[in-house]
């Protein structure tokens, strides 16, 4: 069973969930703040980690007992997955510190894959330059014996692996347009104050969406290897 730890109902696993769906990976989503951190990854075949507007520094219990399970479930070499607030819970169970960036990263763009990246097995074969969405204002930096698989511009940490299958990305490769149009929405409630120009993000969804989900098939498609391997293994 793969384990999808939820901190808001609005940032789910988007493209991965049908990918499980269609490979027939079973999986269960867990809203950590309403349902409370499972106990132990025993009997687990992985965790991903989703986003959320919290902070890993906000001092939230459930974060804290999540940060526990996911040394875990490496310790268990279980592949783990971070995506976002995930891949900052991820950094800084494995030691790294977590901190605002010095502005919002946020709307489509790219990360450039390091040399350690493209020969990673998880975004070997994928273009160099790999389309995202970005949705973040803060960063972490690169734990102590983890390699650093992509960059952007303003953030140098964006994809990390720590061992051989746990992953960190501060990037999504996950959304689906039902979840921009979700998350845009709310910024023009007031949401989090990332973004003035919600407007234009909402307009390049048609051109911008296409390749970021063809990125994030080929991504999580090797990712659910592992999962898949670890199952029938």
């Amino acid at each position: 069973m793969l384990i999808i730890l939820k901190h808001v109902p609005h940032e789910g696993p988007g493209l991965l969930a049908e990918m499980m769906e269609g490979r027939g990976v079973p999986h269960r989503s867990i809203e950590i703040f309403e349902e409370g951190v499972p106990l132990s990854a025993a009997g687990f075949t992985g965790i991903v980690s989703m986003g959320g507007p919290m902070s890993v520094n906000d001092g939230h219990e459930g974060i804290e007992r999540e940060k526990a399970l996911l040394l875990e479930a490496i310790q268990r070499d279980l592949p783990v997955l971070g995506v976002c607030l995930g891949a900052q819970i991820l950094a800084s169970a494995l030691g790294a510190r977590v901190y605002p960036g010095e502005h919002p990263e946020v709307g489509w763009g790219e990360v450039e894959l390091t040399p350690e990246g493209m020969d990673d097995p998880l975004f070997s074969g994928v273009e160099k330059v790999l389309p995202v969405l970005h949705w973040h204002q803060e960063t972490f930096d690169l734990p102590e014996g983890a390699l650093r698989l992509a960059s952007s511009r303003l953030y140098p940490n964006q994809a990390f692996r720590w061992g051989k299958k746990a992953y960190g990305f501060q990037f999504h490769l996950e959304v689906d347009e039902e979840m921009v149009q979700e998350w845009t929405q709310r910024e023009q409630a007031g949401g989090e104050g990332l973004t003035p120009d919600t407007a234009a993000l909402e307009g390049r969804v048609r051109t911008c969406l296409g390749p970021v989900r063809f990125a994030g098939s080929m991504v999580f498609g090797r990712f659910l290897d592992l999962v898949v391997g670890r199952r029938s293994g």
